[in-house]
């Protein structure tokens, strides 16, 4: 069985090993693949059997022009970069990873936001450069320090990782207000279930956990915006495109949003004249919040179980069916 990975470099930059998935076929590992050149990407996949991907694309020209594909398998949760209906048609199952890295997402998220009420690393760039050692007085701040208790916080979609969210928030006494189209019995032991507008009126933190649809493509938007608290913190570490980027730009500069961080924009790697870019108080990291060892080996862990399932003739996590 020939198998091959198109872009495996962020999934095991080396601090991992291919060895369980090589004892299941013949492994040709490329760090990266373009993501727009659909001659290489097809040229690389050749006659495997087994592609495994993370962002590089799988287009229906590729699917053609890779007769030997039966398994497109995915280093990630996301699969819309793969054309799986044409997949289907084709009788290839397209799998993912359905949950990996739901604790440290959340706990990125909270991250991002003590950071925004806190200014840790700023603070620490300054003592380092001298200026508490120089400063008149015992202490200082640059920033406004946030006190978060008491506080309400709203979460826009309560799945999983937003539930692991609001499990942090009310360990700091927050009040959790969540708005998601399918409520559960445990999401409302965690936060209470309000209709979108209360939720954008009453928040004083709003972090975007829910997936990307055309539903919610934009959710936040001027008009979302105004509906806001004047002041508002905004946390997004699920998809960039839920974001309409120049009206929270606008925002931001106006003072509406006092803050966002972010860990993903609309277009990956971020573009420089993306808005975002200059806008006041914009935390942007790189899309790492799920970047932790641990849970890049749960992806590498079910990929391998994935791919061993296929090969015994019984898929799971089949996101085509």
């Amino acid at each position: 069985m020939k198998i091959v990975v198109l872009d495996g470099y962020t999934e095991n930059p080396g601090d991992l090993s291919w060895g369980a998935l090589e004892a299941l076929g013949e492994v040709t590992v490329y760090d990266r693949t373009s993501y727009v050149d659909a001659p290489i990407i097809a040229e690389r996949i050749g006659d495997a059997e087994i592609v495994i991907t993370n962002k590089t694309p799988i287009s229906k020209e590729t699917i053609d022009k890779c007769p030997n594909l039966k398994l497109i398998a995915f280093l990630a949760t996301g699969y819309n970069v793969a054309d799986y209906n044409y997949a289907k048609e084709k009788g290839i199952p397209v799998v993912n990873v359905p949950t990996y890295g739901t604790q440290i997402v959340g706990q990125y998220a909270v991250g991002l936001l003590l950071e925004i009420c806190s200014h840790y690393g700023y603070h620490d760039q300054t003592v380092k450069e001298g200026k508490w050692e120089n400063n008149q007085d015992w202490c200082y701040w640059d920033y406004p320090m946030i006190e978060l208790y008491g506080k309400t916080a709203g979460i826009i979609g309560l799945g999983r990782i937003g539930q692991a969210t609001a499990k942090i928030l009310n360990a700091m006494d927050m009040k959790v207000l969540a708005y998601d189209a399918f409520q559960s019995e445990t999401g409302k032991q965690l936060a209470e279930y309000v209709e979108l507008d209360e939720l954008l009126a009453k928040s004083d933190v709003i972090f975007l956990h829910c997936p990307l649809f055309p539903s919610t493509e934009g959710i936040i938007n001027k008009d979302n915006i105004a509906k806001m608290k004047d002041g508002v913190i905004l946390i997004n570490n699920s998809r960039g495109q839920l974001v309409v980027e120049q009206d929270l730009a606008d925002a931001l500069n106006s003072g509406k949003v006092y803050a966002a961080g972010l860990d993903v924009v609309s277009t990956e790697p971020i573009k420089g004249d993306n808005p975002l870019l200059k806008a006041k108080n914009c935390l942007i990291t790189p899309h790492i919040s799920w970047a932790a060892q641990a849970s890049r080996q749960r992806i590498m862990d079910i990929t391998v179980a994935n791919v061993k399932a296929f090969i015994d003739g019984d898929p799971v996590n089949v996101v085509n069916k």
